[in-house]
């Protein structure tokens, strides 16, 4: 039997989608998750460097790329993300 490449998942919300953000970065930047607010700045308040938010972009693609078919963020789009809303905001648009 084939392996399913696209299961039928139902759409991420809002709070999915700023658990999955906070996971991945919780992970990235080596913190706890539960210090993670929507309002931080990834530079000003958790220090996240430019790296940290390639690593962050890369596995936002590869785990809602599973979800969304062809779902990426964009190089010039990054530069607007300068919070964890921001990116929140930006994902859950692109997952219309």
């Amino acid at each position: 039997m084939p392996a399913e490449t696209h299961v039928e998942q139902s759409p991420l919300d809002r709070q999915a989608v700023f658990e999955l953000i906070r996971d991945r970065l919780a992970d990235i930047l080596e913190i706890d998750p539960a210090t993670i607010n929507e309002g931080d700045s990834f530079a000003d308040d958790l220090e996240a460097d430019s790296l940290a938010l390639i690593e962050l972009v890369e596995a936002l693609e590869e785990e809602l790329g599973e979800r969304t078919v062809g779902f990426r963020i964009e190089d010039e789009d990054l530069e607007d993300l300068k919070t964890v809303r921001d990116a929140v905001d930006y994902v859950v648009a692109k997952l219309g």
